[in-house]
């Protein structure tokens, strides 16, 4: 069974830092891009950050210069460092996998969401 689980998300005040974790399990992890999503409550989800199975990193560009997307295979681990939090940046936090098994089977798949707050 796929799964990824995330840590991290809590209450923090504007200008503080979080780090976010994502333990995956039931995959081949280095098969896999790795992402970090948000979403707002009524609002659609959106992407954060990647981290690919080839090393690259991308971020948007509301989080730009602020957080740090990291990886660690040989613990199947993403991380999401984030710094100079804004109440804008409250959401629910997502990490995603998406890649192809050994076999070559599509596969994407979804951690529960870890809340981040952001507020005086």
């Amino acid at each position: 069974q796929v799964q990824l689980v995330e840590s991290g998300g809590g209450l923090v005040e504007p200008g503080g830092s979080l780090r976010l974790s994502c333990t995956v399990s039931g995959l081949t992890f280095s098969r896999y891009d790795m992402r970090w999503y948000r979403q707002v409550l009524g609002k659609q989800r959106e992407s954060v950050a990647v981290f690919t199975l080839s090393g690259d990193t991308a971020y948007s560009d509301f989080v730009k210069g602020r957080f740090t997307i990291s990886r660690d295979n040989d613990k199947n681990m993403v991380f999401l460092q984030m710094d100079r939090l804004k109440p804008e940046d409250t959401a629910v936090y997502y990490c995603n996998a998406e890649g192809r098994s050994a076999d070559g089977t599509y596969g994407l798949f979804w951690g529960q969401g870890t809340q981040v707050t952001v507020s005086s």
